[in-house]
């Protein structure tokens, strides 16, 4: 048996990097996935990818009618929908300094990382009350707990947002048996993050020397903290910062 046997989960975010990872993970273990994407192309190859049943669909996860029809559709196709894992999110390279970032790029990382999770929670959660239970992941960061001289000013205030709002649900929604966490990854190897790095090697090295284990994560292992969230392991997991970080929140001084 699998550990999400029967289990219908929306994905957004997985036409690349953790979002792929998570619907070829979650269809290995029997669950039924919408792999979202604003990418058609990029959902599909991920859709494609999967052992399971899994289909693809289009979606820009800061248009509310779009995240509507994402969900309902899932619901249509599967019968219900069990878990949300609001994985979307960008980080573009004119989101810096406080200072010098504009008020359209602070906006639109809003619109795509917090507005999105929102719209997601909003209109997905009603279908697991239908189910009686069920559990949402928002992919937070390890970036809503520290602090950093070299910043991504509206990627950080989102995802600190998402905490919040995380926090907020999971208290609300607790004796309806609907669980909600906060999936706090620190640097992974994504593409969007090694093609930052492969550009900028010193900037690879100025963050590399905070790292306990010295090295990025695996989108897998990620993915396998999500795999815990979504399933019923975690059945009395709620409102947590579940943190896949190697330790580099909890680091004072690193290595030699």
């Amino acid at each position: 048996m699998g550990r999400l046997d029967g289990k219908v989960c929306v994905i957004t975010g997985a036409g690349g990097g953790m979002g792929r990872e998570a619907a070829i993970l979650f269809t290995q273990e029997g669950a039924h996935v919408c792999a979202a994407d604003v990418n058609q192309a990029a959902a599909e190859e991920s859709a494609a990818l999967c052992s399971g049943e899994a289909f693809a669909h289009a979606v820009d996860v800061a248009d509310e009618d779009q995240v509507v029809a994402m969900m309902r559709t899932t619901a249509e196709r599967f019968g219900g929908i069990d878990v949300l894992y609001n994985n979307a999110g960008i980080m573009p390279a004119d989101d810096g300094s406080v200072l010098d970032t504009s008020a359209e790029a602070w906006q639109r990382v809003q619109d795509v990382n917090a507005k999105s999770v929102f719209f997601c929670c909003k209109h997905g959660i009603p279908y697991l009350q239908r189910r009686g239970s069920g559990s949402v992941i928002n992919v937070a960061s390890f970036v809503a707990l520290v602090g950093a001289a070299t910043s991504q000013i509206s990627y950080t205030a989102s995802k600190g947002a998402v905490l919040s709002l995380t926090r907020e649900l999971a208290v609300q929604f607790a004796r309806e048996g609907i669980r909600v966490n906060a999936l706090c990854p620190g640097p992974v190897e994504t593409p969007l993050l090694l093609r930052l790095f492969a550009d900028d090697p010193a900037a690879l090295e100025r963050r590399r020397v905070h790292w306990p284990m010295g090295r990025l994560a695996k989108p897998r292992e990620v993915v396998n903290g999500a795999l815990f969230l979504a399933s019923d392991e975690s059945s009395y997991v709620t409102g947590a910062t579940f943190l896949v970080d190697g330790g580099l929140t909890a680091a004072y001084l690193t290595p030699e």
